[in-house]
């Protein structure tokens, strides 16, 4: 079992991510950031996540990136350059051509998951942010071998459980 941290559209926070990173850095086994941190790669802040470049971006980020964790293929997008605010569509081609598993994305600022063929397309909304919901939030995934869970947590820590979902998603 592994555990992924994903946050997006911090739009300069520094505290917030300090605090995310040493809340969470004993549980989970990766961390990833969807863009729109306004930080260059270099800054402190910056270290440990696995980070891509948004449109409120400058640096050396990717534009995208992938990685892989417990056997699932994670592609990483801010998701700008694939119109996400209107349809999830350009990044679902994206999402096959590259065989993804787990499709990160930021950009429109609205949590959201949900299953499409055999990928699972997340935004964890932001901790600067938010739209469509109050809470400035963050997920937390659980891989399991053919389920994946989703914890959803507001910036201080508080786990949103009424937001939290169990995903049946088999391996590969």
């Amino acid at each position: 079992m592994s555990k992924v941290l994903i946050v997006s559209d911090s739009h300069g926070l520094t505290n917030e991510l300090e605090i995310l990173r040493e809340r969470h850095m004993n549980e989970v086994d990766l961390m990833i950031h969807c863009g729109d941190s306004e930080m260059m790669p270099d800054e402190k802040v910056m270290n440990g996540y696995l980070t891509v470049k948004g449109n409120c971006d400058f640096g050396a980020y990717p534009l995208e990136t992938t990685t892989e964790i417990a056997e699932r293929k994670f592609f990483v997008t801010h998701g700008h350059k694939y119109s996400v605010k209107s349809s999830l569509m350009n990044l679902q081609y994206k999402a096959a051509e590259m065989g993804a598993d787990i499709v990160c994305f930021g950009h429109s600022h609205v949590l959201g998951a949900e299953v499409i063929g055999n990928t699972l397309f997340l935004n964890p909304g932001s901790i600067r942010m938010p739209r469509e919901r109050l809470e400035k939030t963050y997920v937390i995934l659980e891989l399991l071998d053919a389920k994946i869970k989703m914890s959803v947590y507001d910036i201080s820590g508080r786990e949103l459980k009424d937001l939290a979902f169990e995903f049946d998603l088999p391996k590969g």
